[in-house]
């Protein structure tokens, strides 16, 4: 089987490439260590910004998975972001506004927020399965988000899989019923998303906490769950 290709789709978001190299991370990991390095950012992760790219060119590509980049305004103007969730089947990772361009894709409104929330941490709670295998039962998120989608707004094909763990109990990710598709409304990329026991956002944010890093890890399980799918349609 060939080397994973990631497709990430940039929607104009100034931090993209910390997502990048988290991606690029997964898939060194994965790989002979003789033939890649963690870190190093090659041509198994493509970089193109939503109005760049269309969904032939995605077709031409082929990628092993795509992820939808963070990034400003609403899903309507996040140019192929809901296109690639309504029209193929290729596992796809949303993240923040490409969480709400999953939801959008297929009905869903998405809404200001009951609380605007930039550099936020949240504890959040999940179902343990698909991106989030092996992460612990609770851990904290970075949010950075004004609009959301409401859990009673959810069509039947889109299952709730993480929320806020307080009273709000604010939905945090999704995945598809049938499609490969998972969103997730909080940054795995952001230096807020941690273990509960990791210390205080202040101390994350000086480094005097050591971490196991979630975010990188529900990268990891993204990037194996697209290659384990791309096995299967070759």
């Amino acid at each position: 089987m060939a080397d994973p290709r990631i497709l990430v789709i940039d929607n104009y978001d100034s931090f993209v490439y910390n997502l990048v190299q988290y991606v690029a991370e997964a898939i060194a990991s994965a790989g002979p260590a003789s033939s890649r390095n963690v870190g190093e950012v090659t041509d198994e992760v493509v970089v193109r910004r939503n109005d760049e790219i269309d969904l032939e060119e995605v077709h031409d590509l082929d990628p092993t998975g795509i992820v939808v980049s963070p990034g400003p305004g609403t899903p309507a103007d996040a140019g192929v972001s809901i296109p690639l969730f309504a029209e193929t089947d290729y596992p796809i990772l949303g993240v923040c506004l490409g969480h709400q361009a999953l939801c959008a894709a297929h009905g869903a409104p998405v809404v200001h927020a009951p609380e605007v929330v930039h550099g936020k941490p949240s504890v959040v709670t999940h179902d343990g399965d698909g991106i989030f295998t092996g992460l612990p039962d609770r851990f904290h998120v970075g949010r950075y988000h004004s609009l959301a989608v409401e859990r009673a707004d959810l069509p039947d094909c889109l299952l709730e899989t993480a929320q806020t763990a307080d009273e709000s109990e604010v939905l945090m990710a999704v995945r598809h019923r049938e499609k490969p598709h998972v969103g997730v409304q909080f940054h795995p990329e952001s230096i807020l998303t941690r273990e509960v026991d990791a210390g205080t956002a202040d101390d994350v944010r000086s480094g005097e906490s050591i971490t196991l890093e979630v975010g990188k890890r529900l990268v990891e399980n993204f990037c194996a769950l697209a290659a384990e799918r791309a096995g299967e349609r070759r």
